[in-house]
């Protein structure tokens, strides 16, 4: 909750405020009022005899009134328009920095279309439910190789780009030789080369930092313990979202050149790896999650939550806040307090004569 100086409060129509003479002095004759009925009820009790004591309420249908009366003049500063300065604590972003397995595995058609673009629906899942407000994404593609593909933005119009050019096939083609590995220490090498490539152009970020290694595991090399081991000492844990089925299937042969007459060799089953991506996840202080098992959605939201609860602190914000709809909120309560009173039909229609007036307030305040 925002922390409200009132030291700070201003008024954008103090020309207003006169009108709060009106429930200025209807208060003092409510008071009066108020004294007349103890003054009359203690006469009563004087000049009455009854086998049991008689009980008079204190304020009887005069609560109505003070409600009334109030919400009046919580209306006349509302329409005066208060603000005033409020303080909130600003939280960090996220920072999701994508590593993407690019290897021929994920040509593997055993989910819809086959892993790559299975991997780039949920992808856009991902970026969707980020905020962008002070979140950022990053994106490196590895294999054998590694390539960086977006650096830390907060413009989600620069990830979305990348997503639609990389929707359906992966850059790492087939006939490469560089697409048939998935050198996972490598991939998460460059994810760090981006974080730190940004802290030297723009300094240390407060954001929550976070792998989010998307891969099937299939036939995984490099020293992934190192790797792991300098992420986890710089505080940026590994989520690892595996793609893919544990009964696999074939990886598509690469096309052939017209003059290449050696013998095919067998295809290849690619199979998904669950218990290294498990293991991965543990030691890089994350989390294992497979699409499919359970919602993109679903899956999206846990990482970024996870990543947010880490988030640091960007200081005190200081904005300038609008108070009337405050004193609009409290003439609505009084005047329900005060409906719980009535026991006359004129003060009904008091009620609700009062009711319009204030939604009549509230429309011209909004337009």
């Amino acid at each position: 909750m925002p922390d409200i100086n009132l030291e700070t409060v201003r008024f954008a129509a103090p020309e207003y405020l006169w009108l709060l003479i009106a429930p200025g002095l209807l208060l003092v004759g409510w008071g009066y009022q108020l004294a007349a009925r103890r003054r009359d009820a203690r006469r009563f009790r004087q000049h009455r005899r009854l086998p049991v004591r008689e009980r008079f309420p204190i304020f009887g249908s005069l609560v109505f009134w003070l409600c009334l009366i109030l919400s009046s003049a919580c209306v006349t500063v509302a329409l005066s328009r208060p603000s005033a300065a409020t303080a909130l604590v600003r939280t960090a972003g996220v920072d999701l920095v994508i590593l993407q397995d690019g290897s021929a595995s994920m040509w593997t058609p055993d989910v819809a279309g086959n892993r790559w673009q299975r991997a780039m629906r949920f992808l856009r899942v991902l970026g969707e439910s980020l905020a962008w407000k002070d979140d950022r994404m990053a994106m490196a593609l590895f294999a054998h190789i590694a390539a960086p593909q977006v650096r830390l933005t907060k413009d989600p119009n620069t990830f979305f780009f990348f997503l639609d050019h990389l929707a359906h096939e992966s850059p790492f083609r087939l006939e490469d030789d560089t697409s048939w590995d998935t050198n996972i220490e490598l991939g998460i090498a460059w994810g760090m080369r981006l974080i730190e490539k940004d802290q030297e152009l723009y300094g240390k970020s407060p954001n929550a930092k976070t792998f989010v290694l998307v891969t099937d595991g299939q036939a995984w090399s490099g020293e992934v313990a190192r790797s792991l081991k300098l992420a986890r000492s710089n505080d940026v844990p590994v989520y690892v979202v595996g793609v893919g089925t544990t009964i696999g299937g074939f990886i598509p042969e690469p096309e052939r050149k017209p003059n290449d007459t050696s013998p095919r060799e067998p295809p290849i089953r690619a199979s998904l790896d669950r218990q290294s991506l498990a293991m991965i996840a543990s030691t890089g202080g994350g989390e294992y999650l497979e699409l499919d098992r359970e919602g993109d959605r679903e899956i999206s939201n846990r990482i970024i939550d996870s990543a947010r609860r880490r988030a640091g602190s960007r200081g005190l914000e200081v904005a300038n806040e609008e108070l009337y709809w405050r004193f609009l909120l409290a003439a609505a309560a009084l005047m329900s307090a005060g409906l719980l009173f009535l026991q006359e039909r004129i003060e009904l229609w008091l009620q609700a004569a009062g009711a319009a007036v204030a939604l009549t307030l509230v429309w011209m305040l909004t337009r």
